[in-house]
């Protein structure tokens, strides 16, 4: 950082993270695709075009690797969870070669009646490579400007347990809170996994729970990597990877 950059160049650092886990997973060549659009909104996109070109989008990005064995995950933060949920919305059952799905504090579309339910507990049950890691907080209590701007329901934190308790009713969760109020309900041995903050001082912590090593924590949930030196919500385990 300069001293005259804004502050948002010091967030999240996606790149920094995934050359974390190229020094983890030297069994892979790890790719980002970063998907934008020019509403600079995902839910404003699919709003604008549906959820049908979706699945065309992750085709195009197969295609660059045409002849490679490939495994996709699919992630997102905020809006992006839409553009995963339309993809959802858009394939009848969700394909073997994506082996993780990735809700970054996102999952404010998941909608049981529109199957999401359904696809993801037929893809989960479909291989056991198949890992599904949702992190949230509770945004319910959490201020802007001294108000609340989430319902208990719409946030993140209430459609996480309406998700959580769904897949419940078709697998058997465990349950283990820290000491930071950092509550991990797991099923399927770690191939589903809530990682759920609470918020007792009613902070924003939407972008915090990425740059506290999230997005590594979101690739290696459920594996023997997982918190093999980094810890989620605890302190940049990237920094010698920032550029």
């Amino acid at each position: 950082m300069e001293s005259a950059d804004d502050w948002r160049f010091d967030i999240q650092h996606i790149g920094a993270q995934t050359r974390f886990l190229r020094e983890v997973l030297t069994n892979y060549n790890l790719v980002i695709a970063y998907l934008e659009n020019d509403l600079k909104s995902w839910p404003a996109w699919r709003k604008k075009y549906g959820s049908d070109p979706i699945p065309e989008m992750v085709a195009t990005i197969r295609g660059i690797f045409d002849g490679y064995p490939l495994e996709i995950v699919l992630s997102g933060h905020s809006g992006g969870g839409s553009w995963i949920f339309g993809y959802l919305n858009s394939v009848e059952v969700i394909p073997n070669d994506i082996v993780r799905i990735t809700f970054l504090d996102s999952n404010y579309a998941y909608d049981p009646a529109l199957r999401h339910k359904a696809k993801l507990l037929t893809w989960l049950r479909a291989a056991d490579s198949h890992f599904l890691c949702v992190l949230a907080y509770n945004d319910a209590v959490a201020l802007l400007n001294g108000k609340t701007f989430v319902s208990a329901s719409g946030g993140t934190w209430g459609r996480s347990h309406a998700m959580q308790k769904d897949l419940a009713a078709e697998m058997e969760f465990t349950s283990k809170t820290n000491a930071d109020s950092l509550t991990l309900l797991s099923a399927l041995n770690g191939r589903v996994q809530f990682l759920l903050k609470d918020n007792p001082e009613k902070k924003i912590l939407h972008t915090v729970q990425v740059e506290l090593n999230g997005f590594i924590q979101s690739i290696l949930s459920g594996t023997t990597n997982e918190a093999k030196g980094y810890e989620y919500f605890a302190p940049r385990a990237y920094s010698q990877w920032v550029k």
